[in-house]
C-alpha cells in the first residue's frame, strides 16, 4: 500500500515529455549570459567593465541568432504546455534582445558620467530582458507572473541606481510600491481565473466561460478584469499611469531607455495573449476598454504639452503610445479578420527603435556626476553636435508620424484597423491626438536648431552613442520606406521549406 501512495505521488509529478529546448534557448541564453556577467566582475580590473560587456552583447547575439533561425518553424508548445513558439513570440523576443542589446551599447559613457558605473547594470538589465521573454511566450499564467516579478524586481533594482540622488531613490521607492499593488492585483486575478476553470493556462478560459453558471461567469469576469488592471500598470495605461513620468525622470537614463521598450512589449504582449482567449467577454469588456484606450491617448498628449522635462515629456508621450496599442489590439479583439496582431508588432517595432534612439542620444546631457535634463537644455544643440540634432529631430518626426518614418506608418495602420474594426471613436481620437502632439515634439526640435545659447559647451558624441542611434536612424527610415515587406516579414509564421521541421 506505501509503494502504491509513492507511484502516485512520483505520477502527479512526472516530467514533462514533450521537451524542447529550442523552444526556451534564446530565453535560457540570455539568462545564462546575466549570471556569467556577475561572475565576471571576480575576474575583472577594478572599475573596467569592458569584459562584462562584451559577454553580454555575445550573449545577446547568440540569443539573437537562436531567435531568427526559428522564423518559420511550426507553431508548438512544449514543457507541458508552458512555453509556446509562434511568430508573435519570436518578434517579441527579437525586438526585448534589441532593447536590452541598445542599452548595453550606450550605456558604460553614460554611467562614467553619472559616477554609478556599478557592473552589476549589466546582469540585472540581461535578467529583466529574460524576465520579459518569459512573458511573452507563455500562455500559463503563473508562468506569466514570475516572468512578470523577474522583470519587475530587476528594474525596481535599476531604477534606484543613483543612490546619491533622492530623485532616483524616490522614483525607486514609487515604482515599487505600485509596482507590488499591480502584482497582487494580476496575483489575485490569477486565483479568480483558477477558481472559475480550474486550469492556470488561458486557452482554458473560453469554454469555461461559456460553459458555467452565470456566477462562475461573474467570478471570471472578476479574474479577468484584475490580470487587466495588473498589465494595465505595466503598459502605463490610464488611470494606471501616475508612476510613468515620475520613474522616467528620476531614473538613470539607460534604464528609463529600457524600461520604456522592455516594460511595454511585455505588458502589451501578455495583453494580447489574453485578448485572444476572452472573446467570449467582449461585449462586457470593449466598452471600458474603449474608454482606457481613448483617456490614455489623450491624457498623455494633452499632459506632455505642461513639461519642461524632457524625460516627463517622453513618458508622457509613451502614455500616448500605449493609447495607440491598445487600440490596435482591441482592434484585432473585436475583428480579428479584418485587423492583424502585426500592426502591433510592427508600431512596437518602430517604437523601439525611436525610443531606444532618443534616449541614447539624451544620456549624453550627464556630465561630472549630474544630469539636467530640461528641455531648455537642448538649445543650440545643432551648433553644438549637428549629428545628435539631426537624430534627435529624425526621432521627433517618426514620433509626429511624418511619412516616411516607421512611426507614421505605425499609426496609419492602427488608424486603418480601428476603422475596420468599427472602432471609428478611437481612430478619430488617434488623429486628433496626434495632431496635438506635434507641438510638444516640435518645441524639442526648436529648442534643439532655433534657439541659440553660446554658453553651453560643444557636445561630446561618443562612438557607442553614434552606434546605437545610427542603428536607430536606419530602423525609422527603412522600416518605413520598406513596410510592406517588413510587416510581411513580421507575419510570416510559416515558411513551407522549413515548415516540415520539428
Amino acid at each position: 500500500m506505501e509503494a502504491d501512495n509513492i507511484k502516485q505521488i512520483v505520477d502527479q509529478f512526472q516530467i514533462p515529455t514533450d521537451l524542447d529546448f529550442r523552444l526556451i534557448m534564446p530565453t535560457l541564453m540570455v539568462a545564462l549570459t546575466g549570471i556569467f556577467a556577475l561572475l565576471m566582475q571576480v575576474v575583472q580590473k577594478k572599475r573596467d567593465n569592458r569584459p562584462i560587456i562584451f559577454i553580454s552583447l555575445l550573449g545577446l547575439i547568440f540569443s539573437a541568432v537562436s531567435i531568427v533561425w526559428q522564423f518559420g518553424l511550426e507553431d508548438k508548445s512544449a514543457f507541458a504546455g508552458m512555453v509556446m513558439r509562434d511568430q508573435f513570440t519570436l518578434v517579441t523576443h527579437l525586438i526585448l534582445v534589441f532593447a536590452c542589446a541598445m542599452t548595453i551599447v550606450f550605456s558604460e559613457g553614460y554611467l562614467r558620467e553619472k559616477r554609478i558605473a556599478f557592473s552589476e547594470f549589466y546582469p540585472l538589465v540581461t535578467w529583466a530582458t529574460c524576465g520579459a521573454m518569459i512573458m511573452v511566450s507563455t500562455n500559463n499564467l503563473l508562468v506569466m507572473f514570475l516572468g512578470l516579478e523577474m522583470l519587475s524586481i530587476a528594474l525596481y533594482v535599476l531604477a534606484g541606481m543613483s543612490r546619491s540622488e533622492q530623485r532616483s531613490e524616490e522614483s525607486a521607492l514609487k515604482y515599487f510600491l505600485l509596482g507590488a499593488f499591480a502584482s497582487a492585483f494580476f496575483l489575485y486575478g490569477i486565483a479568480f481565473f483558477f477558481g472559475t476553470t480550474g486550469s492556470l493556462d488561458l486557452t482554458a478560459m473560453s469554454a469555461a466561460y461559456a460553459n458555467t453558471s452565470q456566477s462562475g461567469q461573474v467570478m471570471a469576469l472578476f479574474g479577468v478584469m484584475m490580470l487587466l488592471i495588473g498589465l494595465a500598470f505595466k503598459s502605463g495605461l490610464v488611470p494606471f499611469h501616475q508612476w510613468t513620468p515620475d520613474v522616467y525622470q528620476g531614473a538613470p537614463t539607460n534604464v528609463t531607455a529600457f524600461m520604456a521598450v522592455g516594460s511595454k512589449v511585455a505588458a502589451i504582449a501578455a495583453l494580447f495573449r489574453l485578448f485572444q482567449e476572452i472573446r467570449p467577454m467582449a461585449d462586457i469588456l470593449l466598452p471600458p476598454l474603449m474608454v482606457i484606450a481613448g483617456l490614455t491617448m489623450i491624457v498623455g498628449n494633452v499632459v506632455a504639452l505642461l513639461q519642461k522635462d524632457i524625460k516627463r515629456v517622453l513618458g508622457y508621450s509613451s502614455i500616448a503610445h500605449a493609447g495607440y496599442l491598445l487600440t490596435g489590439l482591441l482592434a484585432n479583439y473585436v475583428a480579428p479578420d479584418k485587423a492583424s496582431p502585426y500592426t502591433t508588432l510592427y508600431f512596437l517595432v518602430s517604437y523601439a527603435f525611436v525610443t531606444l534612439g532618443a534616449f541614447s542620444l539624451l544620456s549624453l546631457i550627464a556630465k561630472d556626476g549630474k544630469e539636467i535634463t530640461k528641455v531648455d537644455e537642448l538649445r543650440g544643440l545643432y551648433r553644438r553636435s549637428p549629428f545628435a540634432a539631426i537624430a534627435l529631430l529624425l526621432f521627433m518626426v517618426s514620433l509626429i508620424g511624418i511619412p516616411p518614418t516607421a512611426g507614421f506608418v505605425g499609426k496609419f495602420k492602427i488608424f486603418q484597423d480601428a476603422l475596420a474594426a468599427d472602432l471609428a471613436p478611437l481612430a478619430i481620437i488617434l488623429a486628433i491626438s496626434s495632431v496635438v502632439s506635434v507641438y510638444y515634439y516640435l518645441v524639442i526640435a526648436h529648442k534643439a536648431f532655433v534657439e541659440e545659447d553660446n554658453e553651453r559647451p560643444v557636445l561630446i558624441l561618443t562612438k557607442p552613442v553614434m552606434i546605437a542611434s545610427v542603428i536607430c536612424m536606419a530602423g525609422v527610415v527603412l522600416a518605413g520606406v520598406f513596410a510592406s515587406p517588413v510587416i510581411s516579414w513580421l507575419s510570416n509564421d510559416r515558411v513551407e521549406s522549413r515548415g516540415n521541421r520539428h
